[in-house]
């Protein structure tokens, strides 16, 4: 997993300064809290937990075989897209 370097926080700054990421979480759309140089924590915006919440309940509504279509059809590694959930119930 590649972590943008501004999307990282460090576990005393998201305590001393919530607000400050807060609103990067709201900028990437999710921020890494690390607490001695290993992943922490993950803080996602209401948006992108909006996002991946009906993504995931599209996915559970999903036969086996579909699913596993879609996990398939996923890049191994490299960019991914973005799905909007609404594109993804448009061609179903």
């Amino acid at each position: 997993m590649k972590l943008l370097s501004r999307a990282i926080v460090s576990n005393s700054d998201m305590i001393k300064n919530y607000k400050a990421c807060r609103d990067k979480a709201e900028d990437f759309g999710t921020i890494f809290i690390m607490k001695n140089n290993q992943p922490d924590a993950v803080l996602f915006s209401i948006t992108e937990y909006e996002r991946l919440s009906k993504l995931i309940e599209h996915m559970e509504s999903l036969e086996v075989e579909d699913i596993e279509k879609v996990i398939e059809s996923l890049p191994k590694e490299g960019n991914r897209k973005k799905f909007i959930i609404e594109n993804i119930e448009n061609e179903a």
